[in-house]
């Protein structure tokens, strides 16, 4: 069995992990979480993700992490400026790092996958973003998926099927396995549309550039 469970932002990474879990792979992607720790895009991100389900027909449950919301410290969550067109620097991670935020929201798909037999977890780790965040780095996969072997008694394995490909390369996939990339939302802040100005928006803007998607930054921008 292939039932899998996958981290569901609304962000390009994981619409696309969605959209060629369903095109390409043999997973069965039955239950999409998403995780509201406090984080500014919240509400639009709630929004956004409970559309992708519902194009997918995948089933969507909201979690909510206040915990984590007290103990972050950094611009996503707090009253602090998120920084605008810094990129790929250990300061700009530094500045939107919510503490081990990967690792937590696996470990609960975990305890999803050992409850309903789900056997694989999906997340959107992506090759420009391991650069500056270690969580995005085979190596935590590979580490985390171990761990599950010994935590859990379904033992799920985690994968991160965009892993290897850029941004860039995340909508060009996008594009070949009709994935509805208008329904996506990467932006940090929470307006109507996408700020543009934004880490997560300038690499969104400049993928869909690369990929002559002018129609999607009309959209999204």
């Amino acid at each position: 069995m292939n039932r899998a469970v996958i981290l569901m932002s609304g962000g390009l990474d994981s619409l696309v992990a969605l959209g060629y879990s369903r095109n390409q792979t043999d997973y069965n992607v039955e239950l999409a979480l998403t995780f509201d720790y406090g984080q500014k895009s919240a509400s639009a991100e709630i929004i956004a993700s409970r559309k992708i389900c519902e194009f997918y027909n995948v089933e969507h449950k909201v979690i909510k992490l206040d915990w984590l919301k007290e103990i972050t410290k950094t611009s996503l969550v707090n009253d602090i400026e998120i920084p605008d067109n810094q990129f790929e620097t250990k300061k700009s991670a530094e500045m939107v790092w919510v503490p081990n935020r990967n690792a937590v929201f696996l470990n609960i798909a975990a305890s999803f996958c050992d409850s309903f037999g789900y056997n694989y977890i999906l997340y959107g780790a992506n090759k420009d973003e391991s650069k500056t965040f270690p969580d995005n780095t085979e190596e935590f996969r590979s580490q985390i998926s171990k761990t599950f072997e010994s935590s859990t008694l379904v033992k799920p394995k985690v994968v991160a099927p965009l892993i290897n490909y850029t941004k860039s390369d995340i909508v060009k996939i996008a594009m070949e396995c009709s994935v509805p990339l208008e329904l996506v939302r990467s932006c940090y802040h929470s307006g109507e549309k996408h700020c543009g100005k934004c880490e997560s928006c300038y690499h969104l803007k400049k993928a869909l550039q690369e990929n002559n998607c002018m129609e999607y930054i009309n959209i999204l921008f």
